[in-house]
């Protein structure tokens, strides 16, 4: 993994207007991903973490603050404003494989739409086919798969022909967003391998955005978790999960399921939360999650805490540590 930042994000804000108000999904949020790294963006449906994701890719534009590419390219602004090689760079593997390929074509067809469009100049017939049948063998599927349908392949093989569509365009940054959340327990992990694998083998670097904390753990070199469009803690992995500090962090370790005693020692004691996690509407002031955090005193209640180091690159925003 590099030094070098693909991707920077500096008070980033989005704001939504809906018929009850204007709701914030993401509120003032920071951190950066470096080249080679897959970062993970951890929360509870409603935290603002797809949001985030579909700001980075450009389905909509930031309220406020800056998406950084590589050190020096602004692109906080929607894809139609990106250049052709920005929106190359920049791909997204949905989280719903069936309900983003288009069930009319083949798979043939569908990856060939990216292989003409991001080419470097223009492609013969039997250029097109061999970069198309590169893509589909990059992500370990059997070229027969070329001419079938959406629907007659499985839920995984469909994630990975999602995958085979962003790397036929070459990109450096991929947004993952839930990319296994669709998927039966036994298929997830071979996906995430092969994410893994083809990770290191084209030198790409990954957001990865889910709710499942196990996933993260295995796959991710660092993470933040995010709480109602804040991130509330991140760190390295290694060290997020031996050394967790903020209450709603130890929250969501501590429900971690295990498969034995030893698991069981090394999680979190139990942090017992109170009712369910407000909605973006109507926000608590101070800190986001003082309404369900047995810790919380006078100050929680109104002033919203500040990111701090509380362990070398170990950073969390709470009053109480």
């Amino acid at each position: 993994m590099s030094n070098e930042t693909m991707i920077e994000v500096k008070g980033l804000r989005k704001e939504f207007k809906t018929k009850f108000g204007n709701l914030v999904a993401v509120d003032g949020v920071d951190f950066s991903i470096n080249r080679g790294e897959i970062f993970g963006l951890v929360g509870e449906s409603g935290s603002g973490k797809s949001t985030i994701g579909s700001m980075i890719v450009g389905t909509y534009g930031p309220t406020g603050g800056t998406i950084t590419f590589q050190g020096d390219t602004d692109i906080s602004v929607p894809a139609v404003k990106r250049s052709s090689e920005m929106k190359q760079s920049i791909q997204l593997v949905f989280q719903d494989p069936g309900g983003s390929l288009n069930p009319r074509k083949t798979i043939r067809q569908i990856l060939t739409v990216p292989v003409r469009q991001f080419a470097e100049k223009k492609l013969t017939a039997k250029e097109v086919e061999e970069r198309v049948r590169n893509a589909l063998i990059e992500v370990g599927l059997p070229l027969s798969y070329l001419d079938k349908y959406p629907r007659a392949v499985g839920g995984g093989e469909k994630q990975l022909v999602c995958v085979a569509r962003a790397l036929a365009a070459h990109p450096k940054f991929i947004v993952l967003d839930e990319p296994t959340s669709a998927l039966d327990v036994s298929i997830q992990a071979k996906v995430t391998n092969k994410l893994r694998e083809l990770q290191r083998n084209n030198h790409l670097s990954y957001l990865f955005i889910t709710h499942n904390m196990c996933l993260v753990r295995n796959i991710c070199d660092r993470l933040a978790v995010m709480y109602l469009g804040n991130i509330c803690e991140y760190a390295d992995t290694a060290e997020f999960f031996e050394n967790p500090k903020h209450p709603y962090t130890q929250m969501l370790l501590a429900s971690i399921p295990v498969l034995s005693e030893e698991e069981e020692r090394l999680k979190p004691q139990k942090i017992k939360s109170v009712g369910e996690i407000p909605s973006p509407l109507n926000k608590p002031k101070g800190c986001p999650f003082n309404p369900r955090c047995p810790f919380k005193t006078q100050i929680c209640e109104k002033e919203m805490p500040q990111m701090r180091e509380v362990a070398p690159g170990h950073f969390a925003c709470c009053h109480c540590i």
